[in-house]
């Protein structure tokens, strides 16, 4: 019921940054949980960041420092700064709502964007 869409991704060199929008829309409710995913080649999905409906955070400790989450007022759209990129940061992102918890579980959130594609290189 919720429709994700991000934006944003990109190619950048280590120590850029970028900023990732995601757009939700088509939910009567609006107090639900958002949250940041990333998938690296090779690697499983991990979690990056999320924000609640009371606009409380959590970072995953690899971005903590140099990623910053955050949403309009409206509650329409999600960021997420990205300052400081590292190679290691290269993964299709992934936008995620959700009405439980924990904030860091990928099954918390039920639906999902398509996600959009962050390169960081030299």
């Amino acid at each position: 019921q919720v429709l994700l869409s991000e934006s944003g991704g990109g190619l950048v060199q280590p120590g850029g940054s970028l900023r990732l929008s995601c757009t939700a829309s088509g939910s009567t409710n609006n107090d639900y949980n958002m949250a940041w995913f990333r998938q690296a080649p090779g690697k499983e999905r991990e979690f990056v960041a999320a924000l609640t409906s009371t606009l409380m955070s959590v970072h995953a400790d690899s971005v903590r420092g140099r990623f910053t989450i955050s949403r309009e007022s409206a509650e329409s759209t999600m960021y997420l700064q990205m300052n400081s990129l590292k190679h290691e940061d290269t993964a299709i992102y992934y936008c995620a709502a959700g009405w439980t918890t924990p904030l860091t579980w990928e099954t918390s959130y039920d639906f999902w964007g398509q996600g959009t594609q962050v390169t960081v290189s030299a």
